[in-house]
């Protein structure tokens, strides 16, 4: 992940350096190996809270093409080089996987089996799911454990037949103060949907506008609210314009964590059929607030929404989604229960209760 630097502060995606800023809480010392550019602040950035951090800068590198792979291969051992001094500095080593410098570490964390270390796989662990030969590869090798010693590798769901470093983990975005009430809803009157996340194909923030649409030509009262940015946010824009959806389909950019609260408070479902994901932020906000999540069957997704019970689940076609979804619509108690049972799932995964897991995997023997 590309790193930025202002004011004496190093800045990173905003989600991923706000999940550090509490591992980072329990350490004295904390060394960064990641690249640094010279790109501009955005809102979504935020900035390492430590006293004593250090940074290492690597250089970027990717294999989308011929000319960025033979680059990546001149450049690895240089990196290479810097990560083996930085695991020779640490008492303890943390990856993070799936990615071009996680397969590094991956490598290099073989070298030091002696060292205390976890690995914090962010992408989908589904066994059966089809990804990149380096991604795999990143998977195979942490699940070896003669390879791989003395770590813990943390992914999300529960997957049959793992081996005995893997452990099943979450992430956390509320606190125990921000527990409430489900409010409730009529699901009749008006039907509010949100699209939480980047606008970017991966994400399939089209889909949830064309779902929306073809449920309002059914003649409902319905509104989408999307909260994100990204490269398909221009043509998402002409999209709603051409085909007269401005009146009920709106874009919001990205908005604040503390924004995001009441705005899920006041909404109804959340649309993400995206094509892959890790554990989906989005999905688990939502549900906090008893948001019924709509959601496509990736990764650990079906997990989270109780395989039906707490969330809708719908394939990545508009036609076979609206038709589960007008299903769902005629039993108001059902979304009732369901907008119940997932709100006490999320709620036990609170800022308070990550921090504890986080502590118990730095210092296993306190």
């Amino acid at each position: 992940m590309r790193h930025k630097l202002q004011g004496g502060h190093y800045f990173g995606y905003g989600p991923y350096v706000r999940e550090m800023n509490l591992w980072l809480k329990h350490v004295e010392q904390v060394e960064v190996i990641a690249p640094l550019v010279s790109s501009k602040i955005t809102d979504i950035d935020l900035p390492y809270e430590h006293d004593c951090l250090r940074f290492t800068k690597i250089p970027n590198i990717s294999c989308i093409n011929i000319k960025e792979l033979l680059r990546a291969l001149w450049f690895v051992p240089l990196i290479m080089f810097q990560i083996i001094k930085a695991c020779k500095r640490a008492d303890h080593i943390h990856l993070r996987c799936p990615g071009n410098i996680g397969l590094l570490g991956c490598i290099i964390q073989v070298f030091f089996p002696k060292k205390l270390k976890t690995a914090k796989y962010a992408g989908n662990w589904d066994p059966k799911a089809k990804q990149p030969l380096s991604y795999r590869f990143q998977k195979w090798i942490l699940s070896q454990t003669v390879l791989t010693r003395n770590i813990q590798v943390l992914v999300y769901g529960i997957w049959p037949n793992q081996s005995k470093n893997i452990k099943s983990f979450f992430t956390a975005s509320f606190s125990e103060i921000d527990k409430c009430e489900v409010r409730p809803r009529n699901y009749i009157d008006n039907l509010n949907f949100v699209f939480v996340g980047a606008l970017v194909e991966g994400k399939r923030p089209d889909f949830a506008i064309k779902l929306v649409q073809a449920i309002h030509e059914q003649g409902l009262n319905v509104h989408l609210d999307l909260y994100g940015d990204g490269i398909l946010k221009e043509s998402l824009h002409d999209y709603v314009r051409n085909s007269n959806l401005v009146k009920f389909i709106k874009f919001h950019g990205y908005t604040s964590p503390s924004e995001m609260k009441q705005i899920l408070q006041q909404a109804d479902f959340l649309i993400l059929a995206s094509k892959s994901e890790g554990w989906p932020k989005a999905i688990a906000e939502a549900m906090f607030f008893g948001v019924i999540p709509v959601a496509t069957s990736v990764s650990c997704v079906p997990y989270m929404l109780g395989y039906g019970e707490r969330g809708i689940l719908i394939d990545a076609d508009i036609n076979s989604a609206l038709l589960t979804l007008n299903n769902c619509l005629v039993n108001l108690e059902d979304l009732k229960m369901m907008a119940t049972l997932a709100s006490a799932w999320s709620q036990k995964y609170t800022l308070e209760r990550f921090e504890i897991e986080i502590k118990q995997l730095l210092y296993p023997n306190s």
